[in-house]
């Protein structure tokens, strides 16, 4: 992705999108701006839970939205928190959502001043299992 007003929009969307976090516990708002290939752009927040292993990322709010329009290829997705001094990275399992659909699509890891850092998809998560490892042929189990 190059168009650099798609790129300023998807920033100003992942930032507002912390607004609508509900984080009561840990106060950290994330946003996320997904940008599908035909351009449509859907957005989300993190949500806790009292049960906090029950919570669910923004990245992973913006996929599973968008999934759920019948969307499968990305172009790109910007994140957004309160971080002053580092850029917002994804965590391990949105990395790992992320790949799901596809190595080479570009995440915006932002600041508040809207700075960005850019990587790939498999740039973030290295050697992951990608859906091409469950078609590999494995060794068959005969006991």
């Amino acid at each position: 992705m190059g168009d650099s007003e798609e790129i300023k929009t998807l920033l100003q969307m992942s930032a507002g999108m912390k607004k609508q976090a509900y984080c009561p516990y840990s106060k950290f708002r994330v946003g996320a701006a997904l940008m599908c290939d035909d351009g449509t752009i859907i957005t989300g927040c993190n949500v806790e839970n009292a049960s906090y292993g029950l919570a669910i990322c923004a990245e992973r709010t913006a996929l599973v939205k968008a999934v759920s329009m019948g969307h499968r290829s990305f172009k790109a997705m910007a994140i957004s928190s309160d971080l002053k001094s580092s850029f917002i990275a994804p965590c391990g399992a949105c990395r790992q959502f992320m790949l799901e659909f596809g190595s080479n699509w570009d995440v915006y890891m932002t600041k508040p001043d809207h700075t960005y850092k850019l990587m790939k998809t498999g740039e973030l998560l290295p050697l992951g299992f990608a859906p091409g490892a469950l078609e590999e042929e494995r060794i068959s189990q005969t006991a």
